[in-house]
């Protein structure tokens, strides 16, 4: 049998026993396209964003104020519908102001929960690392376990649930360097950066004639039920065993090399496993191939080591990951079978 009528048949298994309204190649490929008509010339950016949404990770976008952060996120949150929360993090924000608390119940019922802004199933963290390291320490159940424990009693999230944060450069005032096992729970860090003249020359067309898309028009273009359905096939996407000794190669060398301080977690290989699974399931294919690993290795690894070097920059933390993913090399046999 030809590799191509094994994929096949392969996606065919993953969706057999669900009826789709459409394909899921066509559903994701409508979101992809919506989010590229309010975010100009960024496709790279999106696809990488997609796939971190689709794999059920949550996402970190560190840029100058104006690029497009918030509204990324923005449209995101219509896009995939339901409850949508916004918080907007400060030096003052409390751990209550995002999970939520007890509080004593006007009908004389004693103590009951508040729910938090948490309580959603999109919410972005606008300006996270502008909040103290005791109400980033809030999130860490949330991002992980997807539940929040007050008093004892855990509360779970709706699902499915993403949280979308965005941040601005250290450099900036008022900013806090976030916790490593806050970044280590972001699948994703990613930068816009700023348009290309010819985009932003479009952009601001749009803006003279006001036909720049309105975010509050956005409709969801995929129901939960479907989302979640997607994001279960894709962990069964087959993932060749020389692969996983590729990525177990990488982790290891991480953390021997004594240029970092910090290595790669046994999270960051379940993280780009699921990113390298919905690259492929994105694409329709069954399995996944080197490329699916190599091109969205650093967007997935680099924010969790720590280079013993100075300036720490996220972008050296990129070329470094860059670099040993091209360093080490794949089996042989895992590139013949990808062809």
């Amino acid at each position: 049998m030809n590799t191509t009528s094994s994929t096949a048949q392969s996606m065919e298994q993953l969706s057999a026993n669900y009826t789709w309204s459409q394909p899921p190649a066509q559903l994701l490929q409508r979101m992809e396209q919506r989010l590229g008509q309010v975010l100009l010339g960024k496709q790279t950016a999106i696809r990488d964003v997609m796939i971190g949404l689709l794999a059920g990770g949550h996402l970190l976008i560190e840029d100058v104020p104006g690029v497009g952060k918030t509204m990324l996120a923005t449209s995101i949150a219509r896009l995939l519908g339901g409850k949508f929360h916004r918080i907007q993090f400060t030096s003052d924000l409390l751990p209550a102001d995002i999970i939520g608390g007890m509080i004593m119940d006007a009908q004389g019922r004693g103590l009951v929960y508040r729910e938090g802004p948490i309580m959603a199933n999109v919410v972005l963290g606008d300006e996270l690392n502008r909040a103290s390291s005791k109400s980033q320490s809030a999130l860490l159940e949330a991002l992980e376990h997807r539940s929040v424990s007050i008093e004892g009693v855990t509360h779970p999230l709706p699902q499915p649930f993403v949280f979308i944060a965005t941040q601005n450069p250290l450099r900036y005032e008022g900013t806090n360097r976030l916790l490593e096992a806050q970044l280590d729970r972001f699948m994703l860090q990613l930068s816009l950066g700023y348009p290309g003249q010819q985009v932003e020359q479009e952009l601001l067309e749009q803006f003279a004639a006001a036909r720049r898309p309105k975010l509050e028009l956005l409709r969801a273009v995929i129901s939960h039920e479907e989302w979640q359905q997607m994001q279960a096939e894709l962990q069964r996407v087959y993932v060749h065993p020389s692969l996983i000794g590729y990525m177990t190669e990488v982790a290891a060398f991480t953390r021997a090399d004594e240029s970092l301080v910090l290595g790669l977690s046994p999270r960051a290989l379940r993280d780009w496993l699921r990113a390298a699974q919905a690259s492929a399931y994105m694409q329709s294919r069954g399995f996944i191939v080197p490329d699916d690993l190599l091109h969205i290795g650093a967007t997935v690894l680099a924010h969790r080591i720590e280079l013993k070097s100075y300036p720490n920059t996220h972008q050296m933390k990129r070329d470094y990951v860059n670099q040993v993913l091209q360093r080490i090399p794949v089996s042989r046999n895992v590139k013949e079978r990808s062809r």
